[in-house]
């Protein structure tokens, strides 16, 4: 292991063998009788994630101490679990790309689509059983409903551009950072971590997820995110409100209130509205006020590390904080 953890470039260096137990893992856990499964589950797995949740996971883990390889096999099941919901949201979006390919739906169907990503779901599910760990079964399972709830939450508003704020921060912590805290609390169970720690663990996954969707929605009109893959404007064109959004129509006149409360319901969106909004949200501030959020929500999370002992793993989780808005950089 490298001695110095500054960057995320750092953190990926240090802990890539233990990513490469992860990536094994996931590929020997592909295992399904129906070839087509394996197909489909294995041209998402291997679409170019970075592994964030597994890397969450095995370094709460090692910050507490864990010295075993369990940690390669949980954190192949919380990736199982991610990409369902990534093969479910393509099909809810319509979406025809991810990562710059086409999605499995527009590759084999929204049927096949849906129910590969039941079969990821499942098999995830199945194997954590054999952990024999009710703690670990009960994170992962209440990871999985606020997820569900989550989406529904979501659809429920889609196409509103009344969506209070903390309904908008709601939907956030549970289809995004469910997950995310649910696999840093899994790393403090496996290494028996007191209730204390393992709490702060969750707290600093729940945090971070929040922070990372905020910035991620918040790419979504900003010309950063075209180097990640994002087409610019599509939450809105999909009738999605999101924080910038949000806090451009409390400040923006009745007029163009109008305008993009209209572009919502209709998911229509021209150039020149893009155009409009943009210039509006810079304007008003919208694009620093959801990234100050953002931030603070980072400030938090690392703020729970303070109840452990600096080691790498500690520094690692500090830097990995940081990455999860700035990631475009």
């Amino acid at each position: 292991m490298i001695s110095t953890i500054n960057t995320m470039a750092d953190v990926w260096e240090a802990y890539r063998h233990e990513l490469d137990g992860v990536e094994d893992r996931v590929r020997q856990n592909l295992d399904s009788s129906v070839a087509l499964v394996n197909t489909v589950a294995a041209q998402i797995l291997s679409g170019g994630g970075k592994r964030v949740r597994p890397l969450l996971l095995l370094l709460s883990a090692r910050l507490c101490g864990y010295a075993d390889k369990e940690h390669h096999q949980l954190g192949s099941l919380v990736e199982y679990i991610h990409t369902a919901t990534l093969l479910h949201d393509d099909v809810v979006d319509e979406a025809d790309l991810r990562r710059g390919k086409r999605t499995a739906r527009r590759v084999w169907g929204n049927q096949i689509s849906i129910l590969v990503g039941d079969y990821l779901y499942t098999r995830a599910m199945c194997r954590v059983v054999e952990f024999r760990n009710q703690g670990i079964n009960e994170v992962l399972a209440e990871a999985c409903k606020k997820m569900a709830e989550g989406e529904v939450l979501q659809l429920y508003y889609n196409g509103n551009p009344a969506i209070p704020e903390n309904e908008y921060i709601k939907i956030v912590e549970h289809k995004t950072a469910g997950l995310i805290a649910a696999a840093c609390r899994m790393g403090g169970i496996l290494a028996e971590a007191s209730e204390a720690q393992q709490e702060a663990l969750f707290r600093f996954g729940q945090y971070l997820g929040i922070a990372f969707q905020v910035a991620d929605d918040t790419l979504d009109y900003t010309a950063n995110g075209a180097s990640l893959g994002k087409t610019i404007g599509q939450d809105l064109r999909q009738g999605k409100a999101t924080l910038p959004l949000l806090h451009l129509l409390k400040h923006c006149s009745e007029q163009d209130a109008h305008m993009i409360k209209d572009r919502m319901e209709t998911r229509t969106l021209s150039s020149a509205d893009l155009e409009r909004i943009l210039f509006l949200m810079n304007e008003f501030g919208s694009i620093t006020y959801a990234m100050d959020r953002a931030r603070a929500y980072i400030t938090a999370a690392k703020r729970e590390l303070d109840l452990f002992e600096d080691n790498p793993a500690r520094r690692a989780l500090a830097v990995s904080a940081d990455y999860m808005i700035t990631r475009d950089r």
